[in-house]
């Protein structure tokens, strides 16, 4: 397989799918570019190798063809300031004018191509859409992972018109290596810390990480449906009467497996979801009734930290409180420390999902540990064991 050390991009229109999907605020200004620099070592690489890219990406959910809060030129100066070269921009992404211009670059110049979700190929994974967009280059480059779960003419698709031709960027394969140490050859113990608000959510991740890690911390909102499936009182809690069931298989398959289920043993309970609220420290499982569970108590934080200290590698994906409320934030700021503690003593950590980044990044963790992922959906996906269509049609 290719790789984007071993491909020579010399006089080659590389095209680069990338993830581009950037907050903005009223005066279209970027109010966060993480994912803008994510994608740059991959851009720096085709240019020292004499390429040319030809960047492209979706930029969020136009409906109807091109609306101009979706454009591209709203990204493109920014873009330029940060790779210190003027992008040019394309009109569009595909059609004759587009395609002359892409051939039309000399080594060292950058193309953005218009937004791919103003045409509805993208989307619906259109073949006559792919085979269009593939004849802008000479070579494909998959570094969108936050999209490599979707189908779509740029993520997966377009793989067919490149078959000796086509690599991940340096994001992806970051990506993959550091997930892969976790889920394929993880330094013992391996501790997996979901937190979260529902266990419907993380149900296929839980079952998959079952026959993978030696300890699986439950934080957040989902401990109270395992309490009360074994019969404690959580109060008013956040709980899925639903899932009491799948609750108890889960526990029942964790103990078969020798795996440690770590929950709550006592909790920062609440009456009332506010962070002006009157609070009180209670057994998990005798929450009174009109009170809420929304951390975790100072003895389930001593033991959450004790695990996480003797791990060697250690997945986190979801709070173990309302961290966004100051009064609820101790068990999320105690795991996150932890990690950082356990990281420098040699041990590998990951974390991903929305709430696990915004956490580590709010409270200044992000340094201290061996790396963040960048992914959503495509991250979940891939803890469940799923194949992902961006990377198999680059594997395959």
């Amino acid at each position: 397989m290719q790789t984007i050390d071993t491909y020579d991009f010399k006089g080659k229109k590389a095209l680069i799918r990338v993830d581009f999907n950037v907050p903005l605020d009223d005066q279209f200004v970027i109010t966060d570019d993480t994912r803008i620099r994510a994608a740059l070592p991959t851009i720096r690489k085709v240019v020292a190798a004499g390429g040319s890219p030809v960047i492209m990406s979706h930029f969020g959910r136009p409906k109807a063809g091109p609306e101009d809060k979706y454009s591209m030129r709203h990204l493109v100066g920014h873009l330029s300031h940060l790779l210190g070269v003027e992008v040019k921009l394309a009109p569009d992404c595909v059609g004759e004018e587009v395609k002359a211009l892409c051939h039309s670059l000399k080594p060292g110049e950058v193309m953005l191509l218009e937004n791919l979700r103003f045409h509805k190929g993208e989307e619906k994974g259109d073949v006559e859409f792919a085979r269009q967009l593939a004849e802008n280059g000479d070579c494909w480059v998959n570094d969108a992972f936050g999209t490599a779960h979707r189908a779509h003419a740029s993520t997966a698709v377009m793989a067919q018109f490149f078959p000796h031709d086509k690599m991940f960027g340096y994001l992806i394969e970051s990506e993959l290596e550091s997930l892969d140490k976790v889920l394929r050859s993880p330094q013992r113990p391996l501790t997996a810390i979901m937190g979260g608000a529902k266990v419907s959510t993380k149900i296929t991740i839980i079952e998959n990480l079952l026959d993978k890690v030696d300890n699986l911390i439950l934080g957040g909102g989902m401990t109270f449906t395992f309490i009360k499936a074994k019969g404690g009182k959580i109060g008013s809690s956040l709980c899925e009467d639903d899932f009491l069931e799948t609750a108890r298989r889960i526990e029942e398959a964790a103990k078969a497996k020798g795996v440690n289920i770590i929950m709550a043993s006592d909790v920062v309970a609440a009456d009332a979801f506010s962070n002006e609220a009157t609070t009180q420290v209670c057994p998990a499982n005798e929450i009174p009734e009109g009170w809420m569970g929304l951390d975790a108590g100072p003895a389930s934080i001593a033991r959450f930290r004790e695990v996480i200290g003797q791990s060697g590698t250690i997945l986190w994906n979801g709070p173990v409180g309302v961290f966004e409320m100051e009064k609820f934030a101790a068990g999320s700021i105690a795991v996150g420390q932890a990690i950082v503690e356990a990281t420098k003593k040699g041990g590998f950590s990951l974390v991903g999902g929305g709430d696990s980044v915004a956490c580590v990044n709010q409270f200044g963790f992000a340094d201290g540990v061996s790396y963040i992922s960048t992914a959503g959906g495509a991250l979940l996906e891939y803890l469940e064991g799923r194949d992902l269509p961006g990377i198999s049609a680059v594997r395959g």
